[in-house]
C-alpha cells in the first residue's frame, strides 16, 4: 500500500511517501524552489518522493491531507462569528483544500478523472500522531502532539497499538502553548510567522535573569486546558528598546 501525505497552502508545504507502513522520502518544498517558509502546492516535493519510492502517480493507493474542515465545526462556526475577517481568510484556505486533487493532476500533467488514488481529510493533530507512530518500530506507545493551532485545537494525546490509535483527549482553541511561544516571539521583536526558531536559539546564549516572571503565566495542570496568565497577551505595542528585531 503506498500513501502520499501532502501538507499544502500553509507555511513549510511538503510531501511524504510511505510504501507498506515504512517511510521512503519526505521532503519540503522549500529544499527546491529555495524560499523560507514555502506555502502554496508542494509539486516538486511530491516529485521527488514519488522519483525515491520508484513510483509513479498511478501507484499511489491513498492521499492524506492534515486538515479536515469539519473537525470541531461548531467551535470554527463560533469563532467564525466573532472573529469574521479571520473566518474569511480561513475559508479561503479550506478553499484550496478541495482543489488538490485537480493541483495533483496538473502537477503531472494527469486528468483528475484517472487518479485512482482515495483521498482523505484527516484532522491536523492526528495526522501528526500518525505520522510518528505508524513508522515508528513501536507496537505500542503513548502519543503526543503539540502546536499552535490545527483545526483549531492546539494539542491532542492518546494511544497507539498496532494498526489502530485511540484519541483520549485535546485542547481546543485559544489554550494553546505554541501561540503563547509565538506571542513572545513577536513580542521581542520578530513580527512573521516561523521566527520562533531564531529565539530558541539565541536562548542559550541567555542568562535567565527573567526566569521568575516567566513562570508567573506558565500553565497550571488542568485537564483538557492550558491556562495562561491573560497578562502576557496585553503587551505595550512597542518592542524593547534593547530587544532584537528585524532590520
Amino acid at each position: 500500500m503506498n500513501i502520499l501525505g501532502i501538507n499544502a497552502y500553509h507555511g513549510n508545504a511538503s510531501a511524504a511517501i510511505v510504501c507498506d507502513g515504512r517511510l521512503i522520502a519526505a521532503v519540503e518544498e522549500e529544499r527546491f524552489n529555495r524560499v523560507k517558509y514555502a506555502a502554496g502546492f508542494p509539486a516538486q516535493a511530491i516529485r521527488y518522493c514519488l522519483k525515491e519510492a520508484g513510483l509513479a502517480l498511478s501507484d499511489v493507493d491513498h492521499v492524506a491531507v492534515p486538515r479536515n474542515p469539519y473537525a470541531r465545526l461548531g467551535t470554527k462556526l463560533f469563532y467564525a462569528l466573532r472573529m469574521p475577517s479571520f473566518a474569511r481568510e480561513r475559508l479561503k484556505v479550506l478553499a484550496k483544500f478541495t482543489g488538490i486533487p485537480e493541483a495533483l493532476a496538473a502537477a503531472f500533467d494527469a486528468d483528475p478523472k484517472k487518479i485512482g488514488a482515495n483521498f482523505h481529510r484527516i484532522e491536523h493533530h492526528q495526522a501528526h500522531l500518525a505520522s510518528a507512530f505508524f513508522v515508528s518500530p513501536f507496537e505500542h506507545a503513548f502519543l503526543l502532539s503539540a502546536d499552535g493551532l490545527g483545526d483549531f485545537a492546539s494539542t491532542m494525546w492518546g494511544f497507539g497499538m498496532g494498526n489502530r490509535m485511540e484519541i483520549d483527549g485535546a485542547i481546543p482553541f485559544p489554550h494553546s502553548l505554541g501561540l503563547y511561544y509565538t506571542a513572545v516571539t513577536q513580542y521581542l521583536g520578530f513580527p512573521r510567522f516561523g521566527d520562533e526558531y531564531k529565539v530558541m536559539g539565541m536562548a542559550a546564549y541567555g542568562q535567565p535573569e527573567q526566569l521568575d516572571i516567566s513562570r508567573h503565566p506558565a500553565p497550571r495542570p488542568q485537564v483538557q486546558r492550558l491556562p495562561f496568565g491573560s497578562e502576557v497577551f496585553h503587551a505595550p505595542s512597542h518592542r524593547p528598546r534593547d530587544g532584537v528585531g528585524r532590520k
